[in-house]
């Protein structure tokens, strides 16, 4: 083994040289099933990539017998190696290993439709021209709590990014500038803030010293679009979220709100936070955001074109790179980049809470994500229980008579 291996080998683990065996499809399973199965997952998804996760386990693995225990378990670590919203391909991966590409195709549309047309129609009431009174009360309410939601997020994903990074001493210092560089760019770096994310993968890469020529097949090479607009624009704004967020769904906010707010003016900063608030209380994948983006922009039509444009990667890596996800999974170059990338996306996501929280307009909402901060770090409770209740505080106050 070479000296570049061996270092490799450990610091993340096995070489990519060791032999190991190819992922194939394991059933045909009907596609009735998993139009139902997937519908339903689709239906009850409301927490995020924890329920989404849970979910799957208790069919695929507890309920059906699908998959074994290990072989779930390493459909998550993969998932967390592709950039998009991991839940999903995970979605989509499990339907794969039941009936080939087909089922993936139809499993992983059974997974985000529900959500999605869910999300749509909230989007035209919050969005309305007339929007009553209780709904901008309710929607400036649950917006309200998401800079708290987006430290929770940011606090969870910490822990397990942490032991990752193991106790060398180094690498747990590289992984707090890692971390440090996501919070600055967060807050300084607007549109470009996917470039600080891939910068600090590279960066670990070239550290740890591998040179393999594939190490990033998965990481496209960005460039920043200038001066674009109308659909290209939000093609542009979609593509980011789908093929280069790094890390899970939160990480979506900070790679649009600059976006979406500052360069384009789809939405103003309080409807930005109250379509995140959406994205985390419907049912499905958090990057549903963007479709509420997507009809901000250009109407029905921008918001499912944003949704294509976001979701179709997820489906392309799983499709493509599914039997080589066990090579992917012995990377080490790709272990080293998600160290980076990673912790940089940690930081980004707790760094996103400061131009969240400036977009707050009056000062009850301040108290109301106290109110929410309490509920979650206090209390420990999740985050769509404080939306709902962030949002009920919002209807009473103004009802009550509170500026809105």
């Amino acid at each position: 083994m070479s000296t570049i291996a061996r270092v490799a080998h450990r610091e993340y683990g096995r070489s990519s040289t060791d032999q190991i065996m190819t992922e194939r499809p394991l059933a045909h399973v009907p596609l009735s099933t998993i139009v139902r199965e997937w519908g339903r997952l689709g239906l009850i998804g409301f927490g995020g990539p924890p329920t989404h996760i849970a979910l799957l386990r208790q069919l695929c693995v507890e309920r059906r017998g699908w998959l074994s225990e290990h072989e779930f378990e390493d459909a998550i670590a993969t998932t967390n190696l592709l950039p998009g919203p991991a839940s999903t391909q995970l979605a989509i991966y499990c339907a794969w290993r039941l009936r080939g590409r087909l089922g993936a195709v139809v499993g992983g549309l059974c997974f985000i439709l529900p959500g999605l047309v869910m999300i749509l129609a909230l989007a035209v009431l919050f969005f309305a021209a007339h929007t009553p009174l209780w709904v901008r009360g309710a929607a400036l309410g649950a917006g309200a709590v998401v800079p708290a939601v987006a430290l929770n997020a940011a606090l969870r994903l910490v822990g397990p990014s942490w032991r990752r990074s193991n106790a060398a001493s180094f690498r747990r210092a590289r992984w707090l500038g890692y971390f440090a560089a996501g919070v600055v760019g967060a807050v300084l770096a607007g549109s470009y803030l996917v470039l600080v994310l891939i910068l600090c993968g590279l960066v670990e890469v070239s550290i740890v010293g591998v040179r393999s020529r594939r190490a990033l097949v998965l990481f496209p090479a960005v460039v920043t679009p200038v001066a674009l607009g109308g659909l290209l624009a939000l093609c542009w704004v979609a593509l980011k979220v789908g093929a280069l967020s790094y890390g899970g769904g939160f990480v979506i906010i900070p790679l649009m709100q600059h976006d979406v707010v500052t360069t384009y003016h789809w939405m103003s900063g309080a409807q930005f936070l109250s379509a995140v608030a959406l994205g985390q209380i419907t049912p499905g994948p958090v990057v549903q955001t963007v479709a509420v983006v997507g009809y901000a922009a250009s109407g029905l039509a921008g918001g499912l074109l944003a949704a294509f444009v976001a979701f179709t990667p997820s489906f392309l890596f799983v499709m493509v790179g599914a039997p080589h996800f066990a090579r992917l999974r012995s990377s080490a170059s790709i272990q080293a980049f998600l160290l980076g990338a990673g912790a940089a996306v940690i930081g980004a996501i707790a760094g996103s809470a400061v131009p969240l929280g400036r977009e707050l307009l009056h000062l009850w909402q301040l108290g109301v994500l106290g109110v929410g901060a309490l509920w979650l770090f206090a209390f420990r409770r999740s985050v769509v229980s404080a939306l709902v209740g962030a949002g009920l505080l919002g209807i009473i106050a103004v009802l009550a008579g509170a500026p809105h």
